[in-house]
This record gives C-alpha cells, structure tokens and sequence, in this order.
C-alpha cells in the first residue's frame, strides 16, 4: 500500500503540473492512471479527479488571483453558462444517447484543436474588437507578463459565442459527467481572443467552483476513498503550485503548443468512446 500511495503521489504531482499549466484539473493525467497503470476502481478514480481539480484550482488559483493573470468578472461570467448547462444536461440525460454526445464533442475538439492550431504562433492577440457587452461588464483586463517583462493590457471579444460554448460544456459535464476545463480554455482563447495565460488561469479558477459543487455528491455515494484521494490531493496540490511557477516562465505560444496535443488525444478519447472501437 506504500507503494501504491507513493506511486499514486508521483502521478498527481504530474497532474496537478499540467493542470495549472493548460487549465485543465488534472483528471486527464489522474484517471487513466489510477485505472490503466495501477488497477484502481473508475468509480473511485473519478472521485479521486474531482479532488484533484479543487486541489490543482486550489494551490493555482491563490498565485494566478495574485499576480492577477486570473480575470474573476469572466469567470464568474462564463461560470454562469456552465452551470446552466449542467442542469440542462442532468434534465435530459437518458434522452439522448451518450456516444452520440461522445462523437458530436470529439469532433468539435478536434475542430477547435486544427483552429488553434492556426494561431499557434500568436503570443499576443492583435486587432482584437472589444465587445459592446465586454465594456458594458467591465470584463477587459491586464496582467504582467514575466517573460516578456511589460504590462499587457488585453481586450475582450466574442462575449456571446463563448457564453454559448460554456452553456454546451455545461451540458456536457451533466450528461457524461466529465470536466469540461478544455472547453473553458477554448472559449476564452478562440472566441474571447484573450491571451492564452490568461485563459488557462481563469479556467483553473473556474473548474475548482465547478468540482466543488459536484464533490459532496460524490462523496454521499461513497466514491471519494481517503487512501486514494489523500495522496491525490497532496501530489496535486505540490504539482499546481510548480505549474504556476512554470507557466509564468512560458511564452503564451509554448502553452498553445502544449494544449494543441493534450485536446487532440482528449478528442479521439471521445471519438473512441463514440464510437465503440
């Protein structure tokens, strides 16, 4: 059992890196490694990543808040939309097939991945229009980019369209019960047009709000098992708190470069799960 924690540990300081560096919670890295690599139930696997997404927003949210990279009016905003979206999807759940949902998201990752890809040496957003309701919610921004020593005053776009995107992650959380911090990065990158550190920072400020809510069911069912989860949220935990080092060091195209593959492999997953294979 030793063993076991101490290789539980290792994998989550590896989560908790990617998921303050890409937005993401982590559970991409911790799930296929508890249940492929070290045999652990997918019931408590699952538990195990909701813990580590409040653990990665957690030690990543206090040094992004701070040097205020992390916009908190978009992400109260946007979180809005998520939550209606997932109240959307526990209602009609059973309506609908999951693989049909698997296929129908795997490809507009993939989609979104090829437009990313497009912009992948974009470090800063240019010619960006700011939207009428952006100015109106006071939603534009600046941070103090440490690789590129200069204040970086940033504005917003595409308020609705990714109010929108945000709606369907919500959906999709609900119906498939899977994260949903790759859709929050894209809506802000793609639509918004904010720069990427940006992005990522205010969705691991996101995902934490959202795993919270969801973790006291998950543990009124049983699921969240202090002998996995404990060496989850500490490995996590230490793992943020690198990764926020690490991506304030980073150029805004680096993280891109990084984020590009990492959707690609969660897009074929879905693909995969779709499709059966």
């Amino acid at each position: 059992m030793v063993t076991t924690s101490l290789e539980i540990l290792i994998f989550s300081v590896i989560a908790g890196i990617f998921g303050a560096l890409l937005g993401l919670g982590g559970g991409i890295i911790v799930i296929p490694a508890l249940t492929l690599l070290l045999g652990v139930d997918i019931r408590y696997a699952i538990g195990a990543s909701i813990v580590s997404v409040i653990a990665t927003s957690s030690g990543a949210a206090i040094a992004y808040v701070r040097d205020n990279i992390t916009n908190l009016r978009i992400g109260m905003f946007l979180e809005i939309a998520t939550t209606l979206g997932a109240i959307t999807g526990a209602y009609i759940a059973g309506l609908i097939s999951s693989k049909y949902l698997y296929i129908i998201f795997g490809l507009v990752l993939l989609y979104s991945a090829l437009a990313m890809l497009k912009k992948r040496k974009e470090e800063i957003p240019q010619n960006v229009t700011s939207h009428p309701l952006a100015k109106k919610l006071n939603l534009e921004g600046s941070y103090f980019d440490k690789v590129l020593n200069k204040e970086i005053k940033y504005k917003v776009a595409g308020v609705y369209e990714a109010f929108s995107t945000m709606y369907l992650a919500g959906i999709l959380s609900g119906l498939l019960g899977i994260g949903s911090g790759a859709f929050k990065v894209l809506a802000m990158d793609l639509f918004m047009k904010l720069p990427m550190k940006v992005s990522t920072a205010t969705s691991n400020f996101m995902i934490g709000v959202t795993a919270a809510a969801s973790a006291g069911v998950y543990l009124m069912r049983g699921t969240i098992n202090p002998e996995i989860a404990g060496p989850v949220a500490i490995g996590v935990l230490i793992g943020a708190t690198l990764g926020t080092k690490i991506m304030e060091r980073l150029k805004n195209t680096t993280i891109r470069k990084i984020f590009i593959p990492v959707l690609i492999y969660i897009s074929l997953q879905m693909l995969i799960k779709g499709l059966g294979v």
